[in-house]
């Protein structure tokens, strides 16, 4: 199946002297988006009932300023840019800007934020955000702020009080936690759907075939690294194709790996995925990384994930 043509509203970088035309005039949902859970979701809605027969725009920053701010922190993202405008348009959103954040965005102030951005370049004519919302050079500016700048400008603002379930608000944070802990069941019941990593299957030793388990390799790239060790996943290949599997993520320390990356065993399939995009979605975590003593040993053990895994999937 062909590749639709990237999305030219959804390019990471783009200046805010250089929005899209189909962004003006919208009502635009605020904020850095990472996960597309629950809680942004809940923001989108209320941005389009604000206006809703206006353009519904989401507005998001690439690099996320953590990013720009800490470059040498380990990888954190729970989507990156293409992933994050992907969910961002399944969520409802007609167009999805992502402002470059460099070191001229990071300076502006607050109101130059709302002036010269919102209402200036984007023409926005409401506003949605999470009661935790802050721009502007070192956060200058709050949802009270915004309230205050946007009535001055006759720009509407609907401020969306945090999403939670049982377990309390729900974050970008509680998910990266909970999938640091080797919970991707919980990360899934925050973001609405299962949490994946995506990239280019890429070449590896390809051990796997020498022992009857061939895998896809994924790297890990600027992706949150989740707990190591083996997980039971789905697969959504490149023409859309949903394949369940089984997958190690870490070192692998039992054939002396040094770097992280994902390498996902698709059950019954058949195929060369190389150099094609793959989701691979974390399902149910089996067993932490483990060291084997003889790879006769860790094939043992990939057999036993394999059945275990086929057994939660169903």
């Amino acid at each position: 199946m062909s590749q639709d043509p990237p999305d030219p509203n959804a390019i990471p970088g783009l200046s805010w002297q250089a929005v899209p035309p189909a962004a003006r005039g919208a009502t635009l949902a605020l904020g850095n988006f990472d996960g597309v859970h629950l809680g942004h979701r809940a923001v989108l809605r209320a941005a389009h009932a604000g206006r809703p027969e206006l353009t519904l725009a989401a507005l998001t920053f690439e690099p996320h300023p953590r990013e720009h701010f800490r470059p040498d922190d380990p990888p954190f993202r729970l989507t990156l840019a293409p992933a994050k405008a992907a969910a961002l348009r399944a969520a409802g959103a007609d167009v999805v800007v992502a402002l470059a954040f460099d070191a001229a965005l990071a300076a502006l102030p607050a109101e130059a934020f709302v002036t010269e951005v919102l209402h200036g370049a984007l023409g926005a004519r409401h506003l949605a955000c999470g009661a935790d919302f802050a721009f502007g050079h070192r956060r200058g500016g709050d949802v009270a702020f915004l309230a205050a700048q946007a009535e001055r400008l006759g720009i509407g603002l609907t401020v969306v009080p945090p999403v939670a379930d049982a377990a309390g608000p729900i974050s970008s944070s509680r998910i990266r936690r909970a999938l640091q802990d080797g919970y991707p069941e919980r990360a899934a019941e925050a973001l609405g759907r299962p949490w994946e990593i995506r990239g280019p299957v890429s070449h590896g030793d390809k051990r796997g075939r020498t022992i009857g388990f061939p895998t896809a390799n994924v790297p890990l790239g600027r992706h949150l690294e989740p707990a190591r060790g083996v997980y039971a996943i789905e697969a959504e290949l490149a023409d859309g194709t949903l394949v369940k599997g089984v997958a190690n993520i870490g070192q692998r320390p039992t054939v002396g790996g040094t770097e992280s990356r994902v390498e996902a065993h698709l059950f019954d399939f058949t195929g060369d995925l190389y150099g094609q995009e793959i989701g691979v979605r974390l399902l149910h975590f089996l067993r932490p990384e483990h060291r084997f003593a003889a790879l006769a040993e860790l094939t043992a053990q990939i057999a036993a994930d394999a059945a275990e895994a086929r057994r939660l999937l169903g």
